[in-house]
């Protein structure tokens, strides 16, 4: 394989006819005979009762996922960050967002081959979003990006009146894909389920306004339901998940001038910190590069790679900057998730070929790491509530990082409460 290349396969599980390939980094096709025999010896240890989950060569992993005994997927990473854990996660979100778009019952039950495919198309965008890096970490800590901005009093009882007069429970508002509010019943749907709408809503072309149908992975696989988004300015959306009603001409002629027209400020400022997820005046260490904070009670993650505004970069620099402390912290995440903090999952069970068996034999669980590296230095910290990744610069002295660790949380718990 081809450096820094990814290949996703969507397969039947039964009779292993290829449904749709995907790439990352490669100009070619995987050969007919290759996804032939990465899906025969699949099968050939499943009928030996082995389950084949995944492998590595010498500078790739493939890893193997079916669902519901119906759907193959099979991933190939030469990516250096690649690791059984993305990449497992990457498969579920995949199958995810073709549920979300089609909806179980086709997926299970294939009458059809032919006609599966075609209907499989509609989903390749948001697929290819995962392949490709975002400024957002949803994908891989399966917890819903947001931003943090001044006026969320005001924006969130704008929504709240917003969606009572539209006679619906379900409504989020969003900037760059990213949740800035969102109604108490939004925040009940599993946190994968809002992840994947705003996703979703990030992966569509800019549009005045949408009505989208639906499915609900865990809530409502197999009936639809209406996507309402409305565009306020370019880059921030409200979005509705509702039934039969209301209709959408009612909405954006009646309710959006009305409710959302006086907060145009406030709006516009959501755009201001949609990169750094965060107002410039949060005051962090000078020596913090990047950062990742989730709230694992509400299932919420905020991310940045760059902590300070101010940073004097050329711009020819600053993307592949931020795209490699983007790829730092989502190896480090991917570390200490994977050896260290480990957590139980919502479905109450571990997953047994992401975490590894590295704490066998221990009688206490790691609440606290780091790693040392020629370009970066990070930090890891586990609250009762929080989760706390950074990123640093070499010259932060090594003994210093779990203080300013502290500090972190405690600025993120107190004086800017997420």
């Amino acid at each position: 394989m081809e450096e820094s290349s990814v290949f996703l396969l969507c397969l039947t599980a039964s009779s292993g006819v290829p449904l749709f390939c995907r790439s990352k980094g490669s100009s070619r096709q995987l050969t007919f005979s290759v996804i032939g025999s990465l899906n025969g010896v699949h099968m050939f240890a499943n009928n030996q009762d082995v389950l084949l989950t995944s492998t590595c060569t010498e500078n790739t992993r493939v890893v193997w996922k079916v669902f519901h005994e119906s759907i193959n997927l099979i991933v190939m990473s030469s990516e250096s960050g690649a690791s059984d854990l993305s990449l497992n996660r990457l498969l579920e979100n995949v199958f995810n967002s073709m549920v979300l778009l089609i909806g179980l019952e086709d997926l299970v039950n294939i009458k059809n081959v032919e006609r599966l495919k075609k209907d499989l198309r509609a989903c390749y965008r948001l697929i290819d979003s995962f392949l490709y890096e975002t400024e957002k970490m949803g994908d891989l800590t399966q917890q819903v990006d947001c931003v943090i901005v001044y006026d969320v009093p005001i924006l969130q009882e704008c929504l709240e009146s917003f969606t009572q007069a539209a006679e619906c429970d379900f409504g989020c508002l969003m900037a760059g894909g990213k949740v800035v509010v969102a109604t108490e019943k939004w925040w009940r749907l599993s946190s994968q389920e809002v992840m994947l709408l705003c996703w979703l809503v990030a992966s569509l072309a800019p549009h005045s306004s949408r009505d989208y149908p639906v499915y609900l992975p865990q809530g409502s696989p197999t009936v639809p339901h209406r996507l309402l988004t409305f565009q306020l300015v370019p880059g921030v959306d409200v979005c509705l998940l509702c039934g039969p009603k209301p209709s959408i001409q009612k909405v954006e002629a009646e309710l959006i001038e009305r409710f959302w027209k006086p907060v145009q400020d406030p709006i516009r400022s959501c755009l201001r910190v949609q990169l750094r997820s965060f107002p410039a005046t949060v005051p962090l260490h000078h020596g913090i590069l990047g950062l990742l904070l989730i709230n694992q009670d509400q299932n919420k993650n905020l991310c940045s790679v760059q902590a300070h505004p101010a940073e004097e970069l050329p711009k020819t620099e600053l993307k592949v900057t931020l795209q490699q402390r983007r790829a730092a912290l989502r190896s480090f995440y991917t570390l200490a998730m994977s050896r260290y903090f480990t957590t139980d999952r919502p479905e109450g069970k571990k997953s047994a070929h992401t975490e590894e068996t590295f704490q066998s034999g221990f009688s206490h669980s790691a609440h606290q790491c780091y790693t040392v590296s020629d370009s970066y230095k990070c930090y890891g910290m586990k609250t009762e509530l929080h989760l706390l990744f950074l990123l640093f610069k070499t010259e932060v002295p090594t003994f210093s990082m779990r203080s300013i660790a502290s500090k972190t949380i405690q600025l993120f718990t107190k004086d800017f409460p997420f």
